[in-house]
């Protein structure tokens, strides 16, 4: 995939989940958000590929790292496809690979995504529809946190109210989802859409209600949410060893376009 889309996608998506702080050096944007989520607590790249070590690079590096030192976080790199080179480079500097996430993409118009929808999500649509819950779509997270925090078993309060405040800080298009059973939230997911991209991300079922098709009735909701909005594309992150999410997407027509994963050094 051509660099300058990756570089697009990873900016756009930086901006659904945006860092509390942000600072822009030469060609680096260093994002800091007290610890919460590697995603706003990371490094983006926002140039060419680094394809040579130079003194330019180290300086570069000794400036980021002495950032994140500042403010008591490890320094992290938050790398794709394009950036093999200076990867392989942190790793001869003792950082360490990290969460390697496959970004995958669904095309919302034209015939690619009306044939996907004929082979891949017709049977499936026709089984949701079947799966009980209400649906209940809206531009605040009212009533949303309290769930989402309960599934993700996320219970320090310092990190609820990280986590609240960098949700507020997003000021592109935002959509929260809930899926209700008698009155309880039983799933959530929400989503960030810019320039004709909509951020599907969230996506955590109740534990206790697993196995149900939840899942797959929240990503059928945020596609449907989406395409009301006229975006043009659904994309998503998703980790690669988590199989279950992987099948479940590329079953919904998603295709993977490229991966990111974060490089590590501790503090």
């Amino acid at each position: 995939m051509d660099f300058k889309q990756i570089r697009y996608l990873e900016k756009i998506a930086a901006d659904g989940h945006k860092a509390l702080e942000i600072e822009e050096y030469k060609d680096l944007e260093l994002r800091f958000s007290k610890g919460y989520t590697s995603r706003a607590n990371s490094i983006r790249l926002m140039s060419d590929p680094i394809e040579e070590i130079d003194s330019e690079v180290e300086e570069k590096l000794a400036y980021a790292e002495a950032e994140y030192a500042k403010r008591g976080l490890p320094t992290i790199f938050k790398l794709t496809d394009a950036d093999k080179t200076f990867s392989d480079y942190l790793e001869s500097r003792g950082y360490t690979v990290n969460q390697p996430t496959d970004v995958m993409m669904l095309t919302l118009n034209g015939a690619d995504y009306l044939l996907k929808v004929s082979e891949n999500v017709k049977n499936m649509v026709n089984s949701i529809v079947s799966i009980p819950g209400d649906v209940n779509l809206g531009t605040t997270p009212e009533d949303w946190f309290e769930p989402y925090f309960e599934f993700e078993e996320m219970t320090d309060k310092t990190q609820q109210e990280l986590c609240k405040l960098v949700h507020s800080n997003v000021t592109i298009d935002k959509t929260y989802i809930k899926i209700l059973q008698e009155g309880r939230v039983v799933a959530v997911a929400s989503l960030a859409t810019e320039d004709g991209y909509s951020l599907l991300h969230n996506v955590v079922v109740d534990p206790t209600f697993r196995g149900q098709g939840l899942g797959k009735k929240l990503c059928y909701t945020a596609i449907s949410a989406s395409k009301s909005q006229e975006a043009d594309y659904s994309y998503l992150q998703v980790i690669e060893s988590n199989e279950v999410a992987l099948n479940l997407y590329k079953k919904l027509g998603y295709e993977k376009l490229y991966t990111y994963w974060y490089m590590k050094k501790e503090k």
